[in-house]
């Protein structure tokens, strides 16, 4: 249909394949995660991980629900064999997604999903399906980018229909985790933008990032030709031209990194030039609050909000400039400079030429030079105990600011040896250390 087909992986006894690993063996894309429905979940599983050397554990004892992790990040859900296995499947979702096969190849197909996955569409099961469970309208938007199929007119109207009544308060809003997991699958694709641009355009972003639809229809001018709100999703497109496999963190940096900007624009009264000073912080507060609700670990939440926050670097001038930009921004390169860069391809304003192009790209070989020279912070050459020894100080945050001083010494190639260290921090303490750091 869509390639040549892999075999069939081994069956459980009196196994049916269900879902997606089904619709994706009938459209000849390998799968590695699989749907089973067996009269014994608990054994089947145990015995498929012993087979696979893989790690059976239960999801739900009380339904019977199962899970095996095997090697190779291959994942198997095992649930009970509905003695109805027609009816289970004309419950799912989509057409494409309510297929079944046995272990001889007999397709079960209820609901027409073996002609919409040959014609690429995306038809609902039924209307009451999509709103018995509200994320499924996300899932459609997400199953466009990720499988390359188009919505069919009712289905759209249909998850139109959602939007519009989960925004009303007539159905419920899904748990922020199932929100997200849709939205992470859904920026995992190669088309992520796109797919945002699809969640806004069903009514869906306004219910799950509304602060980033604060950007449309705000103009910018200057090196920029696209209003905030497109800009944010070309920087989105220009990161995944450039880096593939930029990891979640890095792609939520590209989407939200001038989400700040609608809050902070300002017209100057006389000139009219418009601005958006302090876009950059204001934008990785807002990155914390969105990703924080929609649950993201905490780690991550800070790794974004930082990214966005330091997007708006000068890019250094000269090698010692890029030295100390490498010291003081380590963690989050290289991801910061691939940031920086798709914001950069992403204007194309009046004030954008190729001399400007060919500066910025010199300061990011300055960068990159840096840390091929240093790719990591070189080791202490005093500890604290030394450093309070030397300014006869308890600890504090005087001692603090000593050893961050001398680490970027340090980090500059302005202090090599022990010595040199002392002779540092001593000057320090005699200076003006509180404007050092």
């Amino acid at each position: 249909m869509f390639g040549r087909r892999a075999p069939l992986p081994e069956f459980p006894p009196g196994a049916l394949l269900v879902g997606g690993a089904a619709r994706d063996w009938l459209r000849g894309v390998p799968a590695k995660d699989f749907d089973w429905a067996v009269p014994d979940p608990a054994g089947a599983a145990q015995e498929l991980a012993r087979v696979s050397g893989g790690a059976a554990f239960p999801l739900d004892e009380g339904r019977g629900y199962w899970r095996v992790s095997a090697p190779g990040g291959v994942q198997h859900d095992l649930v009970p064999l509905p003695i109805d296995v027609t009816a289970d499947l004309l419950r799912r979702d989509f057409t494409v997604n309510a297929l079944g096969v046995w272990a001889d190849g007999r397709v079960l197909d209820p609901a027409g999903g073996r002609a919409d996955l040959r014609s690429r569409q995306l038809r609902m099961v039924s209307r009451e399906n999509l709103r018995a469970d509200p994320l499924r309208a996300w899932r459609a938007a997400r199953f466009e980018g990720t499988l390359g199929f188009r919505l069919e007119a009712g289905t759209e109207a249909a998850v139109r229909e959602v939007a519009v009544d989960l925004g009303a308060g007539r159905l419920p809003l899904p748990a922020w985790e199932r929100v997200r997991d849709e939205l992470h699958a859904l920026l995992g694709s190669p088309d992520a933008a796109r797919g945002v641009a699809r969640l806004e355009d069903l009514g869906l972003l306004v219910l799950t990032v509304p602060e980033l639809r604060e950007g449309r229809g705000v103009a910018q001018g200057g090196f920029h030709h696209l209003d905030v709100f497109g800009h944010s999703l070309e920087a989105l497109h220009q990161l995944l031209a450039r880096r593939p496999d930029a990891p979640l963190t890095l792609r939520w940096a590209a989407l939200l990194h001038d989400v700040g900007k609608a809050r902070t624009r300002a017209v100057d009264p006389v000139t009219g030039r418009v601005s958006f000073h302090g876009h950059e912080r204001v934008g990785a507060e807002l990155s914390a609050g969105i990703l924080t609700r929609l649950k993201l670990p905490g780690d991550e939440v800070r790794r974004v909000s930082a990214l966005v926050g330091a997007h708006m670097l000068p890019l250094p001038a000269n090698e010692r400039e890029a030295r100390r930009f490498v010291h003081r921004r380590r963690e989050l390169l290289p991801d910061l400079l691939s940031l920086m860069l798709a914001d950069r391809e992403a204007a194309r304003g009046p004030s954008s030429s190729e001399a400007s192009r060919r500066a910025y790209a010199r300061g990011f070989e300055r960068v990159l030079a840096a840390l091929e020279e240093q790719p990591s912070a070189p080791p202490p050459l005093l500890d604290g105990q030394e450093i309070m020894a030397l300014l006869g100080v308890p600890p504090g945050p005087r001692v603090g600011m000593a050893a961050r001083a001398l680490a970027e010494a340090a980090a500059l190639g302005e202090v090599t040896t022990p010595d040199g260290a002392r002779a540092f921090v001593r000057a320090w303490a005699g200076g003006d250390s509180t404007t050092l750091m």
